[in-house]
């Protein structure tokens, strides 16, 4: 989703950064163009950092009776493999 959200962002900036040229007293188009398009490339890399850490969950279950107490843990690991 986030990658997808900075290549959009990338592009919306530069649309309005080369593209629009309305002349406005008040804001900037092209500046706002390239404010989205710096927000769109630092998005898309924090996208591709989150996709390629390493994804891991642990579950740890305790039950506790009168005879003793059982533990039981459970781990899940996926590899970069799987993302792809």
């Amino acid at each position: 989703m986030s990658i997808g959200a900075g290549i959009a962002l990338f592009v919306i900036g530069a649309i309005l950064a080369f593209a629009v040229n309305l002349p406005n007293e008040y804001v900037s188009l092209s500046m706002i163009g390239y404010i989205m398009m710096g927000a769109g490339v630092v998005v898309f890399l924090i996208g591709i950092v989150l996709l390629a850490r390493r994804r891991q969950t642990d579950t740890v279950t305790r039950t506790e009776s009168a005879g003793g107490a059982q533990v039981t843990r459970s781990s899940t690991r996926s590899s970069n493999d799987d993302l792809v």
